[in-house]
């Protein structure tokens, strides 16, 4: 049984938890137990589990926040959902998320075996070749990610499975060993994540720029100028609205520089500083419903959808220049990371071959991203 599909079974009922035990095992399958959600995200067994069958009632995690904390961390294990007290609404998040079944206890041995032979498929399925990318919100919501990631795959045959979050949250997801390879934008940050050894071989990527937006009403006066932090000031000597992302992105880790340079302290508690603390997509539907004035890079500006009533207005400064890198998890750290595949998606998107990728993208008809520039 040594090479049997490894079932993990999550139950906080220890005789639930033997029973089903028995019964997996009398089907062929090697098995292991434990008593709580949080117990088996710490034993870092998901990668190895074909199966995970959990129960929804729990202390601490239920079932369903088990099965969305995996999704979260980008791990692809089937989840069958067992329970003494169904309902079509746990039924249908549980479903929804993707789980391949949902019993109620007390189960047949024919329905359990039809719930695991879907996931055995699901998990043979899922081991094809991938590796997990940490990304910055701005590749997913300027759509270049949409655009390159079918190309990589017909090159390599290896699956891309991203991860959108700001880039302070992707380097942090990075130093847990939770991606293969980050795609960020932050010089200062990537290079301290690789000194602090979670990562190794940072690479330029590509750059584009940051833009300000605002009210076509202007009532700050920047439009047309050249300098971000004279915009900036002019933006709270008005008191104009301003919406930040606010989420430790690389996004708002350049406005926070930004406002620095111009000698500025935003108060979160003010009445014209807005944070709004998620991605770009959200603060520029925040900024337009506020009519207010927000820094963005111009790929995810020029693929949004719902900017009425907002233009760009400051530009063309070299302090907006937005570059993006690549960075390997460091093997020697995380030694269960998918190095060799994602050295292949690290050389691919640092080369030619990514590049003309990365390049061919238009919005509109415009190019978005330009081949990496010397730093500065």
């Amino acid at each position: 049984m040594s090479n049997a599909p490894l079932i993990s079974i999550v139950d906080d009922d220890a005789l639930a938890r033997h029973g089903i035990r028995e019964l997996i095992e009398s089907l062929g399958y090697r098995t292991i137990t434990f008593g709580s959600a949080e117990d088996f995200l710490k034993s870092n067994m998901a990668a190895d589990t074909a199966c995970l069958i959990t129960d929804l009632q729990m202390p601490g995690l239920s079932g369903l926040e088990l099965q969305e904390a995996l999704r979260s961390q980008g791990s692809h294990t089937p989840v069958i959902l067992i329970t003494a007290f169904p309902n079509e609404k746990h039924r249908n998040r549980a479903l929804d998320n993707g789980a391949v079944g949902f019993l109620s206890k007390p189960f047949d041995e024919a329905s359990l075996i039809k719930c695991l032979t879907a996931a055995i498929t699901a998990f043979g399925q899922a081991v094809k070749r991938f590796v997990t990318l940490g990304s910055t919100t701005s590749m997913r919501d300027s759509g270049l990610l949409d655009h390159i990631l079918p190309l990589f795959k017909a090159a390599s045959g290896i699956d891309v499975h991203v991860i959108a979050v700001g880039t302070g949250q992707a380097l942090a997801m990075g130093a847990r060993g939770y991606a293969d390879a980050l795609l960020v934008h932050d010089r200062a940050g990537e290079h301290k994540f690789v000194a602090d050894n979670f990562g190794v071989d940072r690479r330029d990527v590509i750059y584009n720029d940051y833009v300000i937006v605002g009210p076509s009403s202007d009532p700050a006066s920047i439009h047309g100028l050249k300098n971000a932090r004279q915009a900036l000031s002019q933006i709270a000597q008005a008191a104009a609205p301003f919406a930040s992302r606010g989420d430790d992105s690389g996004t708002h880790r350049m406005e926070v520089r930004l406002w620095k340079a111009a000698g500025i302290t935003p108060d979160p508690r003010g009445d014209w500083y807005r944070v709004v603390g998620r991605g770009m997509g959200a603060t520029l539907n925040t900024a337009t419903a506020m009519k207010a004035y927000t820094l963005t890079d111009r790929a995810t500006w020029a693929n949004f959808k719902n900017g009425q009533g907002l233009e760009t207005l400051t530009e063309v400064h070299p302090a907006l220049i937005n570059p993006y890198g690549s960075i390997l998890a460091n093997p020697a750290k995380w030694p269960k990371v998918k190095f060799d595949e994602a050295k292949i998606w690290h050389e691919w998107i640092t080369t030619k071959p990514g590049l003309d990728a990365i390049l061919s993208y238009r919005i509109n008809g415009e190019e978005l991203f330009f081949p990496p520039r010397a730093e500065a």
